[in-house]
């Protein structure tokens, strides 16, 4: 296992297109790292300049204590799992989990013992004797982690690696991966696209844009408490609804208004707004926040918006809820028993407990 570090590292390209910039982060030991984004933000790039394969222009990578800026790739002893899998098709599981042993001239007993264990690990010990050309997507995919965690690499680089699997078996190798790296404890560092996948794997996510880190956090931080209106958005399925909001003065205590809807928010809320002195915020709410009947937090007369329901999608025990507010498309999540049907106009709380405020200019959380 090994300590990264990225000091100020940045990434320009011959035609001058900066891919990365300034870009600084400590990965502790044993860590499971994710890198999310959307796509070209840089994250796959950021990948494979700790792992040797693209140049770093600025800044420097420290692993374990020492600069690895110009190291090859096979000096750095870092594992590095694709997309694509990276297998030999006409070799079989057995050789392509051994390659990286054989290629080093280790001894082919131990590289038996090694190829073992690893396969029973990942639970494809019974193909062993198939070549992988002959393979499904997800056993391809064990493969590939068995080939790069047999060596024992300081820390294991995943790019997309779940991308190409359906929908039910990319959440049963989430489930997977997390018991592995949990197992092995190998330093990983890990890139998706999918904000699911990174909620649920991750022990500190960093979301990216443009280039950029946004903010490094746990899931349950990012999601509580998102740095801007970006990162707000990014993280969350479906997406946070935002709203422009007037601040108002209501017996002698800021209020909100949305449209013609006025809202009292919590009493730390209130606070925020008051210290930042604005007549205007971003208010952000996610879906499962607009309710269908009044709070309880709230009193029996709380105020509500009437909204016409444009698409209701049923998604098991819970109902999207697309509707109609001041010209623009917002939606709720409610419990799948409530009857809620298209072209109805209908009455939504707000749980003021649980909105988001961020600065209309600069779109950083207040």
């Amino acid at each position: 296992m090994a300590e990264l570090a990225l000091e100020h590292v940045g990434k320009v390209y011959r035609n001058g297109y900066e891919a990365i910039h300034d870009f600084s982060l400590e990965i502790k030991e044993g860590e499971f790292l994710i890198l999310v984004g959307p796509s070209g933000c840089g994250k796959s790039t950021l990948l494979r300049m700790i792992a040797g394969l693209e140049d770093i222009s600025s800044g420097e990578l420290w692993v374990d204590g020492e600069i690895e800026n110009y190291k090859e790739p096979r000096e750095r002893n870092l594992a590095m799992v694709f997309q694509n899998y990276a297998l030999y098709p006409n070799m079989s599981v057995y050789d392509n989990i051994a390659f990286s042993l054989s290629v080093r001239k280790v001894d082919k007993k131990e590289i038996k013992k090694k190829v073992y264990d690893t396969a029973k690990m990942l639970g494809i010990e019974h193909l062993l004797d198939r070549r992988s050309g002959e393979l499904s997507g997800g056993q391809k995919q064990r493969v590939a982690i068995g080939n790069a965690i047999i060596r024992n690499p300081r820390a294991l680089l995943m790019d997309e690696p779940l991308s190409n699997l359906d929908a039910k078996l990319r959440t049963q190798m989430r489930v997977e991966l997390a018991a592995l790296q949990h197992a092995v404890g190998t330093t990983t560092i890990y890139v998706t696209h999918d904000q699911t996948e990174a909620m649920t794997l991750g022990t500190r996510i960093v979301v990216m844009r443009d280039g950029k880190m946004q903010q490094v956090d746990t899931p349950a931080n990012l999601y509580a408490k998102p740095v801007n209106r970006f990162v707000a958005g990014f993280i969350g399925t479906p997406s946070m609804n935002f709203f422009e909001a007037q601040v108002v003065s209501w017996e002698e205590a800021p209020a909100l208004l949305v449209g013609e809807y006025r809202m009292m928010p919590c009493r730390e809320d209130a606070a925020r707004i008051s210290r930042h002195g604005s007549d205007s915020v971003i208010l952000g709410i996610r879906p499962e926040n607009i309710l269908w009947e009044a709070p309880e937090c709230v009193s029996a007369g709380a105020d509500y918006v009437e909204a016409m329901i444009l698409e209701v999608e049923l998604l098991g025990a819970e109902k999207l809820l697309f509707f109609l507010l001041y010209g623009k498309k917002y939606v709720a999540k409610i419990p799948a028993e409530y009857d809620a049907r298209a072209g109805e106009v209908r009455r939504l709380y707000f749980d003021v407990t649980a909105i988001h405020l961020f600065d209309c200019d600069s779109e950083m959380r207040i």
